[in-house]
């Protein structure tokens, strides 16, 4: 099936509800409003039936389907925007400020709630699709929390899937790849307690600054010299503060960052060498450091056969050589990582186009592709028939 005629023709009222949550963004579980515009359009649409407060405030429409019974396939969106200033100057541009929807969650929910609209209307599948729209992916976890709230066998959901928009990637176009796709995201804190004194006479003291810059060139080592260097590993030192004053050698420094990696091995080598590498260089200078690990998001692992059913669904929508289906991972995270380790299924990208880069101030979701990936979703639901 090629881009559906009927996506076409609900562009322009799917691109009214995207710019509609545009300017009305909120952040992480409190996502209020946004739920519940949601669930009132599931609910206008006819869904089966429609369920709020999942995960606190995720939503799930249920569509049955009238080819008879099949598999339940789960359809994810995003809800939450971010805590950044808007600089696009669009007339559609963020109402609340200091919030924006600069990951195109805003355009991911428009598309589902366009998908669940054409499937409500057809009902072309076998089996039932789940809707999914989930509360907190940037940084709260909004996806495990659906998933600790029983949402897969409460609906019993058998496969899932999520769809990204992807700055740089042309408009038509889609990428994927089978297996560790987006990176576990885990974040460190590290404390180094000296002996604080006069900084004229830094023999009388334990300088916690000269220590943490030590440690902050030798973490450097740890993905040229400790890590496999075909498996992606990345440390990043992003915070490190101390001292108030010119001349005084502070007691105390913290440095803060995060690590990415694609692999168990390497998540595991990252934290070990971390704390060794810091406690050791503290210890050494005679000072003390101690380590706060905090584990994020895990990797998100692409199933592989479902994977090329992604693809395949995608490819006849846009046709097989739009689809690149050995695209580079990322080392950024998405908790649609927990969703995966609940259920068989995988994630796909769609191309955005020549837009700003996701996270960025002048970031806006492409409605152009509005039909492209509304016509995906369907595809995977009328696949149904098949495979139920």
């Amino acid at each position: 099936m090629p881009i559906l005629n009927r996506a076409h023709e609900m562009q322009a009222e799917v691109a009214d509800w995207r710019r509609h949550l545009h300017m009305h963004p909120e952040l992480m579980y409190d996502v209020h409003q946004t739920a519940a515009f949601v669930a009132g359009k599931l609910r206008a649409f006819g869904c089966d039936e429609v369920v709020t407060g999942i995960g606190r405030t995720g939503v799930v429409g249920i569509i049955n389907g009238g080819k008879g019974e099949g598999e339940t396939l789960g359809f994810r969106a995003d809800m939450d925007a971010l805590p950044i200033r808007e600089e696009t100057g669009k007339d559609h541009a963020s109402t609340v400020e200091g919030h924006m929807h600069a990951c195109g969650h805003d355009g991911h929910s428009a598309m589902l709630l366009g998908a669940a609209q054409y499937l409500a209307e057809t009902r072309n599948f076998a089996g039932r699709v789940a809707v999914i729209f989930q509360p907190a992916e940037e940084g709260g976890g909004g996806g495990d929390a659906m998933v600790r709230d029983g949402m897969m066998e409460k609906f019993g959901i058998d496969r899932v899937y999520g769809m990204h928009n992807m700055p740089g990637l042309p408009v038509g176009e889609f990428a994927i790849r089978a297996g560790g796709f987006f990176a576990a995201t885990d974040e460190f804190i590290i404390r180094i307690d000296g002996r604080g004194g006069h900084a004229a006479m830094p023999d009388k003291a334990i300088d916690p600054i000269m220590i943490g810059a030590q440690i902050v060139s030798a973490l450097q080592t740890i993905t040229s010299r400790n890590a496999n260097p075909i498996q992606p590993l990345v440390v990043s030192v992003t915070k490190f503060n101390a001292g108030s004053a010119f001349n005084v050698i502070p007691q105390s420094a913290e440095i803060g960052g995060t690590a990415r990696s694609l692999s168990k091995e390497n998540r595991e080598l990252a934290e070990a060498r971390i704390k060794a590498v810091a406690t050791g260089l503290a210890s050494a200078h005679g000072a003390i450091a101690e380590v706060k690990w905090h584990r994020g998001y895990p990797v998100m692992v692409n199933d592989a056969a479902e994977a090329e059913v992604a693809a395949e669904r995608a490819g006849q929508v846009a046709g097989a050589h739009a689809v690149h289906t050995d695209f580079r991972p990322t080392m950024g995270g998405e908790d649609f990582a927990y969703m995966l380790e609940a259920r068989p299924g995988a994630m796909i990208l769609i191309g955005n186009g020549d837009t700003a880069g996701l996270h960025n101030p002048k970031y806006d979701f492409n409605d152009e592709i509005i039909p492209l990936g509304i016509s995906y979703w369907a595809a995977l639901a009328e696949s149904n028939t098949a495979r139920g």
